[in-house]
């Protein structure tokens, strides 16, 4: 049984990410599973800091960006959308090139507060970052 209210699609998921930090990120969606969600970022210029690893926050970037994603697809997206209300990252690998993928998927999701696993893994497999999302849902604004 599908988490998600109504029909999901990749090409939907990406292109609610025109003109955010997602698209700046190349934050791509890539697989959309029944109860959980996946989406890449390349380890470039764009996400690295200034040692030559990928930046802590581009990967908090990663996991708010699919985390939100996964909220307002198991919503009602007419009239709601999520919002974060607090994000924890442990970094656990440095990441030097390649591309990460974040799999997220449900801690709880209640009717006004979602919370979200996320683990980041480079392209070997590794797990380079596990984080913590909490989405708060609040009505969509008119207009």
């Amino acid at each position: 049984m599908s988490i998600w209210n109504g029909d999901i699609s990749l090409e939907m998921l990406n292109s609610i990410n025109t003109g955010t930090l997602g698209e700046h990120f190349e934050i791509r969606f890539t697989e959309c599973g029944p109860d959980f969600m996946k989406a890449t970022m390349p380890v470039g210029p764009k996400t690295k800091q200034p040692f030559g690893l990928l930046h802590g926050g581009a990967s908090a970037a990663l996991a708010e960006t699919i985390g939100s994603v996964a909220s307002w697809c198991a919503v009602n997206r007419e009239l709601f959308i999520g919002v974060g209300v607090e994000i924890n990252a442990n970094h656990i690998k440095a990441v030097t090139q390649g591309l990460v993928t974040a799999v997220c998927s449900p801690i709880k999701i209640g009717g006004k507060i979602h919370v979200w696993d996320i683990r980041i893994s480079d392209e070997s497999g590794e797990l380079c970052c596990v984080s913590r999302f909490t989405c708060m849902i609040i009505p969509k604004k008119k207009g």
